[in-house]
């Protein structure tokens, strides 16, 4: 009797605390949220006046001065982007919106679309199979692949990219694959990837924020998904995304 006593309070002590531990993370990203919408103005004006400093005495500076003002104006757009990913991130979590019936297919059509001149500067070829209907929000899947697509493009390696993106629905979930042929990545990292705001690689040999499989993480986790990736250096990287959701 005394020991299912004991085991009852540490249950109710447990979730207690994982309900606190729940408020303080929508706390937290609630801050992150409202902390970069407050620095989008003052970006905005860092970069007008910037801009407008370039267009009006642009050749009254020296080399030394015209190369400052590039820094400025370069440093800018990277913190505006950082803002950008940072809100993207933190509205994955916010007010949840009603679940629909996403053909995934042609969610992925729609997004390779979106980034057809991307595709079209680096030479892909993105082969789309049979995707299965699941149940969610549409926009964050479509960010999802979204992230997945541009990332896979990004670290395209020498040869013509390649992007496979395929699923094998089993009875409970949905497996869809996303797979390239790039540079890789050592499996040592796969934790790392996605978490906000780490990268693999420095900022003069890839653009971006670090913030993008993060995204991914956040969404396929709040429809309660998972994600993974396997990967080589030099062999490409296959990611996985699991949506224990309805399939169609």
């Amino acid at each position: 009797m005394t020991d299912i006593s004991d085991r009852k309070k540490a249950e109710e002590k447990l979730t207690a605390l994982a309900g606190k531990l729940e408020f303080r993370n929508r706390e937290l990203e609630q801050f992150a949220f409202i902390a970069a919408h407050d620095l989008q103005e003052p970006l905005r004006k860092i970069m007008a006046f910037g801009e407008r400093l370039g267009t009006k005495y642009r050749e009254k500076l020296d080399e030394e001065g015209k190369d400052y003002l590039i820094r400025i104006l370069n440093a800018s757009k990277r913190m505006q982007q950082f803002i950008r990913d940072l809100i993207k991130y933190t509205r994955v979590a916010a007010r949840p919106e009603p679940l629909d019936t996403v053909d995934l297919r042609e969610a992925v059509m729609e997004v390779i679309s979106d980034l057809e001149i991307k595709t079209e500067r680096v030479g892909a070829n993105i082969e789309v199979f049979e995707l299965p209907a699941v149940k969610g929000e549409k926009s964050q899947i479509r960010q999802l692949f979204q992230n997945l697509i541009a990332n896979a493009l990004k670290f395209h390696g020498e040869e013509q990219s390649h992007i496979r993106i395929y699923s094998r629905p089993t009875d409970h979930d949905c497996p869809i694959f996303v797979e390239d042929n790039g540079i890789g990545f050592d499996e040592k990292y796969l934790d790392r990837i996605f978490v906000p705001f780490q990268r693999l690689h420095g900022k003069s040999a890839y653009e971006g924020t670090g913030m993008g499989l993060a995204i991914c993480r956040k969404i396929v986790e709040r429809h309660g998904g998972s994600i993974t990736a396997k990967s080589k250096p030099g062999e490409g990287s296959t990611f996985i995304i699991t949506l224990p959701l309805e399939c169609n």
